[in-house]
């Protein structure tokens, strides 16, 4: 996180409340973590702890948001990488969850594991997975959209079921092969997608 909207900078002992949680949150799950384990191993007091989050809920939606902003930085690379057309930033985008799913600690996809732990639609964390999975398909819809108009929206939630695939068995069996099947999948629909006819 940069920073805030105001362009100041977060404080050095939110950061390392944010950070502690990010790696506990991601690492065990969200309800099996309690607040004082986050303040340990952040090395805050409580008092602190909650001068920056009124209470858990507020550290877990700003857990979710610092993981948004990192997609959304990903994928804001691929489209500043200046690459000729948008078939190519769409394998970029393919490529950056490829890298992601063989990184060191994977355990699949912050956004569905927390959906997973709040199941109510109306409850803020649920929203904010929502938001953030309507944001990423909207985005791929673009990016289709522009190879071929017909079909863009079927194709974007196919290649956004592609995505969420290869995230859930990414960690449970040989990431490079997983990558592999996913990267191959992505390939295949965007050259169908391309040779597609506007009806």
């Amino acid at each position: 996180m940069a920073g805030s909207e105001t362009g100041v900078r977060p404080s050095e002992a939110r950061q390392r409340l944010l950070n502690a949680a990010t790696r506990i949150f991601y690492g065990e799950g969200i309800h099996s973590v309690g607040v004082d384990r986050i303040i340990a191993e952040a090395k805050v007091t409580r008092a602190t702890f909650y001068r920056h989050f009124p209470g858990k809920e507020d550290l877990v939606l700003a857990y979710l948001q610092a993981a948004d902003q990192a997609i959304r930085d990903q994928v804001g690379t691929a489209f500043a990488a200046g690459l000729p057309a948008p078939d190519d930033v769409l394998r970029a985008v393919a490529e950056s969850i490829a890298r992601n799913i063989q990184s060191a600690g994977f355990r699949g996809c912050a956004f569905l594991n927390a959906v997973a732990e709040y199941p109510d639609p109306d409850h803020p964390v649920h929203q904010a997975v929502l938001a953030h999975r309507q944001w990423f398909l909207d985005t791929i819809n673009t990016l289709l959209a522009s190879i071929q108009e017909a079909e863009a929206e079927p194709a974007a939630q196919h290649f956004v079921m592609l995505r969420d695939g290869a995230m859930a068995a990414g960690c449970l069996f040989d990431p490079v092969l997983i990558c592999e099947t996913f990267l191959r999948g992505v390939e295949g629909l965007i050259r169908t997608h391309a040779a597609r006819q506007p009806s």
